[in-house]
């Protein structure tokens, strides 16, 4: 097995040599030094879409990370400057400057990217941790930056490319301007970035696992807001790895929005049915008072222009029904009422060890990975990675993780089985689609466990 510490020190050489290599120059021998930050991508081992209804989530740091350097200063007028080591391999524009009267506040940033052509879009993520320092009042006014960023992570993967770009840029920005930001408060103004700026309306359970998660072990995290429950180590013999099925995944789209916006007119239904709010999350209506409440379930799906005519609206900040919708809530809102149970389930179960158990804990994966299907967030090609993981007596269990829609699956087996499943399962699943799988590998450290390294231009 790969040592944690040569996985972190190979990904900063490479992003160093590729700074000296593609971008030399990029910074400014006259300006402040330049710091630089590391942040992991994550697995989604059991929790997933639960998150933004108050979830219990069990998160993996991978190996593969982002990196983000950052300059202070001497950019034209406060102006910040961004570019991407990456971009042009991914057919995106590789640097864009963004004027300082931008940086108002989050909405001005906001509107910006929209106005952007698609290939410089990406820059919200990046540019938007500034913006939101500077909302904070966390940066002066007239002094700009200098951003460059690289990725390891594949994009639309479903492994939190976007939050591991935000939490190292956001670590590189803190260090260069002196700002005291570190853990949770940090990831949650990660999390700012993407529901203020790019307008995707994701929980917080990446951005706290690229920024707290610990090397080889589940970090538990309970996301009302945010209250973390320890890591968790694999019992032994088993470990979990990732295939990406090349099926492009977003958190910004339909599929995921109208997930999250039926789970919450469920919430709305069952709240005002029972008369309180239920500590103001779905996921802590117990399974037994979700059938005492809605004894023949919910409507399979209901049209948001019925649901306004009845309800004034829904408890989500960053979500709003549209009228001109059909949602699914019947299976949005039972995924998070019944995914609670599941990932409890999962976890006494891997806390207990023992290969039973272990089984067990796969059963919990199954049913989860059928509920994301019920929801909408399924895929033919995920379908198909789970269908070839189960067929192996290796391994445990495997489901979809993150947004859905395409993107990874995670597999739970047995380690010693693990590099020749992953290279089977990727074999059987090319031959059968065409499409070349990535197998995502190995783990590291989060970014508070990673010190952001300074050095001259």
């Amino acid at each position: 097995m790969i040592d944690t510490a040569d996985v972190v020190e190979q990904g900063f050489e490479e992003f160093e040599e590729a700074r000296r290599r593609e971008v030399a120059g990029f910074f400014l021998p006259s300006a402040g030094g330049v710091h630089t930050a590391r942040a992991p991508g994550r697995l989604d081992v059991m929790g997933g879409i639960s998150d933004y209804s108050g979830g219990f989530v069990a998160e993996m740091p991978i190996a593969s990370a982002a990196f983000a350097a950052a300059q202070a200063g001497e950019t034209r007028e406060g102006a910040v400057v961004v570019r991407s080591i990456n971009a042009l391999g991914a057919d995106l524009t590789p640097e864009v400057e963004i004027p300082a009267d931008i940086f108002i506040n989050p909405v001005s940033m906001l509107r910006r990217v929209r106005e952007y052509p698609s290939a410089e879009r990406w820059i919200g993520y990046v540019a938007g941790c500034f913006s939101l320092l500077r909302a904070e009042g966390l940066v002066p006014r007239r002094i700009g930056a200098r951003i460059l960023v690289g990725s390891q992570i594949p994009i639309g993967a479903g492994v939190s490319s976007s939050a591991a770009l935000e939490v190292a840029t956001m670590r590189a920005l803190c260090s260069a301007f002196g700002v005291p930001l570190e853990g949770i408060p940090l990831a949650r103004l990660c999390q700012r970035v993407e529901n203020d700026v790019m307008d995707a309306p994701c929980g917080v359970m990446d951005q706290v696992t690229c920024t707290l998660g610990e090397p080889g072990t589940l970090l538990r995290l309970l996301c009302q807001p945010h209250d973390m429950g320890g890591s968790l180590p694999l019992p032994e013999g088993w470990s979990v790895f990732g295939i990406d099925s090349c099926v492009k995944h977003s958190i910004a789209g339909a599929g995921y929005t109208n997930a999250r916006i039926a789970a919450f007119m469920g919430y709305k239904i069952l709240s005002d049915r029972a008369g309180q709010g239920f500590g103001g999350y779905l996921c802590n209506i117990r399974p037994d008072e979700y059938r005492a409440l809605a004894p023949d379930r919910l409507p399979e799906k209901v049209a948001g222009a019925a649901f306004l005519s009845e309800h004034s609206g829904i408890y989500d900040t960053v979500t709003n029904v549209d009228p001109a919708h059909d949602y699914p809530m019947r299976a949005a809102t039972e995924h998070a009422i019944f995914e609670m149970r599941r990932v409890h389930d999962f976890v006494v179960a891997l806390e207990t060890g023992g290969d039973a158990a272990v089984n067990a804990a796969g059963i919990s994966m199954y049913a989860s990975h059928a509920s994301y299907s019920a929801c909408g967030l399924g895929s033919p090609e995920t379908d198909l990675l789970v269908e070839l993981a189960r067929s192996r007596p290796e391994v445990a269990g495997a489901k979809i993780t993150g947004g859905g829609s395409g993107g990874t699956v995670c597999v739970l087996c047995r380690t010693d089985a693990e590099a020749e499943l992953a290279r089977a399962i990727a074999a059987a699943y090319r031959e059968r689609t065409g499409r070349v799988p990535r197998v995502i590998r190995g783990t590291s450290p989060g970014a508070m466990f990673t010190p952001v390294r300074q050095h001259a231009s």
